[in-house]
Order: structure tokens, then C-alpha cells, then sequence
């Protein structure tokens, strides 16, 4: 079964800035370009940062503010820097969070997540800029054709769990996988539905497999080659 990583759903024509830019050409590109952050890289490709629009705004949002709390206070300072920040240096929040090319899409969808943010630099080895992955690049992936999505379960699950389209049957609409037919195991069944749930373009999967054998109880049992440490005698 295929894996999907950055590097399939990224895009190479981005737009960065120069550390040395002006606040208001970063903030003109930004609109200009319908972009809502952008990478901040030096002369040889290496991130800096990144600029986005809450960088930008701090300057109207912060200006006029007194704190009133010690822990506003503080953000207050940090936010003040940005608010006083002329250049993309000055305004930039770094380091950056980016993503190499042969991350998982799954991998940078949790960064975003984690990170609250919507876009991630790609970068190679050295942190240099290779591209860059947004929100709705991951999302397109949930945008494929239905006979797309089916032809990718018919070669990514079925070959490869040795499965033939008369065995079990794959109906995809909006997305929305129905498995039908009949398998050895429960075991398999699981398998078929545990692939088939991880194949992009899958949103759900309702499981109509029936099996011959349920060999659920000793698939929890204990593997000839597993040692539990409880098992180990250290006396």
C-alpha cells in the first residue's frame, strides 16, 4: 500500500522574504499573494523563520495596550517586540517548525496541530528550503476521485494481503468505503479494515466482512518469540 509523504503533496514555488524586508513590502506581498505566512530565508535558501499575519498585526493589536497582570505583562513584552519589529528579521517567529520532504503527511499533519499553525517549510538536511505544505495540500488527499480511492484499495490492500476482488468487494461513494464479502479470519477482516482506513481519500469505512474462523482470543496470546519481563528470570 502506497504511503503518502510531504514530499508528494508539497509545493516548490514558494513565496519567502529576505531577513532585511520592510514591514509593510512583507505585509503587501502577504496580501498580494493571498498567502497568510511566509518563510523567512537568507542567501543560501537556509529558514530563518516565518512571518505570518498575527506577526504582522501585533504592531495594531499591542500598540495601544497597558497589562494589567504579571503573566499578561510578559506576554505584553514578547508581543511588543513584534509590535516595534521594521524588518522580517525583527517580526519573524523562529525557529521555525518545518518538515522534511520524506515525512509522512500524517507526521506533518500533527506538527500543524501541535504547533497551530496552517503551513510547514519543507526543508532538506541542511534546513534549507525545498518547498512547502499547507493545510489544504493535506487535505487533498480527501478530495480524490472515488474510482481513484477504489483503485487504490483494490491494488494497495487486496494484492497485497493476496486478496482477489471476488473475495472481497470494495464500493467507494463520497469517500466512504463498504467491504463485502467473506475471509478466512476474523484477524483478516481486521487487516482488510485497518488498511482500507488508512488509504487516503478514505473518510470512513463501513465493514460487512464475514469470516469462517474468529480468532480474536488468540490473537492477545502470547507470540513464541515474545518474552514478557515478568517471564524473565533474573534470580
Amino acid at each position: 500500500m502506497k504511503r503518502w509523504y510531504v514530499g508528494d503533496m508539497m509545493t516548490t514555488d514558494v513565496v519567502t522574504v529576505p531577513p532585511e524586508m520592510p514591514y509593510k513590502l512583507v505585509a503587501d506581498l502577504l496580501v498580494r499573494r493571498g498567502v497568510s505566512a511566509v518563510p523567512v530565508v537568507d542567501d543560501t535558501g537556509l529558514v530563518l523563520g516565518v512571518v505570518s499575519e498575527a506577526d504582522l498585526l501585533a504592531k495594531l493589536e499591542y500598540a495601544d495596550r497597558t497589562p494589567r497582570h504579571p503573566l499578561s505583562a510578559r506576554r505584553m513584552r514578547y508581543r511588543s517586540r513584534k509590535a516595534v519589529g521594521d524588518t522580517a528579521a525583527e517580526l519573524m517567529t523562529a525557529p521555525a517548525v518545518t518538515v522534511s520532504a520524506t515525512e509522512t503527511v500524517t507526521r506533518a499533519a500533527r506538527l500543524m496541530d501541535a504547533a497551530g499553525i496552517k503551513r510547514l517549510p519543507v526543508v532538506d538536511d541542511g534546513g534549507r528550503l525545498v518547498g512547502i505544505v499547507a493545510r489544504r495540500d493535506l487535505l487533498r488527499l480527501y478530495t480524490r476521485p472515488d474510482a481513484e480511492t477504489r483503485a487504490a484499495l483494490v491494488d494497495g490492500v487486496l494484492r497485497s494481503l493476496w486478496l482477489g476482488q471476488s473475495t472481497v468487494d470494495i464500493e467507494v461513494v463520497d469517500g466512504v468505503v463498504t467491504l463485502t464479502g467473506h475471509v478466512d479470519r476474523r484477524s483478516t477482516a481486521a487487516v482488510v479494515v485497518g488498511f482500507a482506513l488508512g488509504t487516503p481519500g478514505v473518510v470512513d469505512v463501513v465493514d460487512r466482512l464475514t469470516f469462517d474462523e474468529d480468532d480474536s482470543a488468540r490473537i492477545g496470546s502470547l507470540h513464541p518469540f515474545q518474552v514478557k519481563p515478568q517471564d524473565v528470570d533474573i534470580s
